[in-house]
């Protein structure tokens, strides 16, 4: 090299240590997205095939060090740190990327502003772009948004990456010699999961913890010598582990001991008195546990409405007197609502123990009268089905079941009534007779009317329908008189 050139090498300025171990080849001045080209129809960056290749683009941003958050805003994150690619690492395991405030600090552990800030952060940085943005509409459900990931142009730049196609369609085709390490290198971070830091102990408490850790151990050196001491002779100038002798077996402790005052137990016999708020949750819990239309109902919601009743000191078995007397409702919308409204003003009606014991006595006796009730059906029921017969399920069995008990204790005809004759054949008729009637019965067969052949069968029996309408028509008339009580079948005129 030339001594003119020599000073011009010693003024390059040396790359910027990273803060991600991360060595950057080519780098643009400055990393940020202004608010307007936030979104995935204004910016500049391609869409990530997968949250593997989009978590090496949040690598690269959080070891390049070109995007500082306070250098445009006065509030937030200091920098691009772990904190930031924890939260990425969860939006890249979502598909579609539409994360909930609640779901990331649920995950993270961090606060709902922070969640806000390092999201902030990630769009700033050209990592995250809309595609639909969130609403927060009062009486609707909260929208939360759906974001597509981008990796930023300047990582393609600085990495020598080639792309072909346009807009945020840019897929990858190729990668600079250059910029193959770097990209190893992004690869094996991406592959890794960063984890939530451990809480670190502070100073003061090490301190503190040594303190007594050493006062501990003065006092147990203390009673260990006081243990450790001679029974007989009287301290002397000389070390004791030299002369120390061990006592008597007379001067040796039973092991037992006989303590003149006894440690009294700290626990009551009766258990701990509950406070007003610890009454209004035990009847609150009782209250779902025993009524029906309560169940699943907010303890903390039934104790705040039974507060009243609770703080007076009513019972369950109280509030259940009283809720007889009030009348219950079979169908139940809101439970916490229907019992605000049966118990209001109750424990200014019911204001004495003997009001509320009269309430609650009425309400036994109506469960008795209830069991009672029930019992009676169950025999009723038993004594109906267990017997020899059963009845009949068929309606039309039980139609005849019914006409045969009324024929059976239908009262007797009196001697001077008239009996009616007997129609049992068509010899009285002539034959052109017949032969019109005949006639007529196939004319109303033809238009899907079977009446006539239906009345004679049911009024002179079959035997004698045939003898008048012949055997064929009868058998026509009554197929279709018994097609016509089929849905399958339909009848009538072309």
């Amino acid at each position: 090299m030339s001594a003119v050139a020599a000073p011009a090498a010693v003024l390059i300025p040396a790359p910027r240590p990273s803060a991600d171990d991360v060595a950057v080849s080519v780098l643009p001045a400055t990393l940020y997205v202004p608010e307007a080209s936030q979104w995935l129809s204004t910016t500049s960056g391609r869409v990530a095939l997968d949250g593997y290749s989009w978590m090496q683009a949040v690598h690269w941003v959080a070891g390049a060090g070109l995007y500082e958050p306070r250098r445009y805003r006065s509030h937030g994150p200091r920098s691009f740190g772990p904190t930031t690619v924890r939260v990425a690492q969860l939006l890249a395991e979502l598909f579609p990327c539409r994360p909930g405030i609640e779901y990331l600090v649920r995950r993270t552990g961090l606060s709902e502003r922070s969640v806000e800030y390092h999201l902030g952060m990630l769009r700033e940085a050209g990592l995250l772009a809309y595609v639909v943005r969130g609403t927060r509409v009062r009486g609707e459900a909260p929208q939360a948004s759906e974001f597509a990931r981008m990796v930023p142009l300047e990582f393609d730049v600085a990495l020598g990456i080639r792309t072909a196609g346009e807009g945020t369609g840019r897929r990858m085709t190729g990668i600079a010699e250059a910029g193959r390490e770097l990209m190893a290198k992004l690869a094996k971070k991406a592959g890794r999961k960063v984890r939530r830091p451990r809480a670190k102990t502070s100073a003061k408490a090490l301190v503190k913890g040594s303190v007594e850790g050493s006062g501990e151990a003065v006092s147990a050196a203390v009673s260990a010598g006081g243990r450790c001491t001679p029974m007989e002779g009287g301290p002397t100038g000389t070390s004791s582990a030299a002369s120390t002798s061990l006592p008597p077996e007379s001067k040796l402790a039973s092991g037992k001991s006989d303590c003149p005052t006894p440690k009294k137990s700290k626990a009551k016999a009766g258990g701990r008195k509950l406070n007003r708020v610890g009454r209004r949750y035990q009847l609150a819990r009782e209250l779902t546990q025993e009524l029906d239309w309560l169940r699943g109902c907010s303890v903390p919601r039934i104790a705040w409405v039974a507060r009243q009743v609770a703080d007076a000191g009513w019972s369950v078995t109280e509030v259940k007197g009283w809720l007889h007397l009030r009348g219950e409702t079979g169908r139940v919308h809101r439970g916490s609502g229907l019992l605000a409204v049966l118990l209001a003003g109750a424990e200014k009606v019911l204001d004495t123990p003997a009001k509320r014991a009269d309430a609650v006595e009425q309400w036994r006796g109506a469960q008795e009268a209830a069991r009672r009730h029930r019992i009676q059906q169950v025999r009723a029921r038993a004594e109906r089905f267990d017997g020899d017969w059963d009845a009949p399920t068929s309606r039309a069995v039980q139609r005849q079941v019914n006409e045969a008990f009324a024929a059976a204790f239908r009262p007797a005809v009196a001697p001077e009534a008239e009996a009616l004759p007997d129609v049992s054949a068509v010899a009285g008729l002539e034959a052109a007779e017949v032969a019109q009637a005949r006639t007529e019965a196939r004319q109303k067969l033809m238009l899907g009317d079977s009446s006539l052949i239906t009345l004679a069968v049911d009024a002179m029996g079959r035997e004698a329908a045939e003898e008048l309408y012949g055997a064929a028509l009868v058998r026509r008339g009554l197929q279709l008189a018994s097609g016509a009580r089929s849905s399958l079948m339909t009848y009538g005129r072309r």
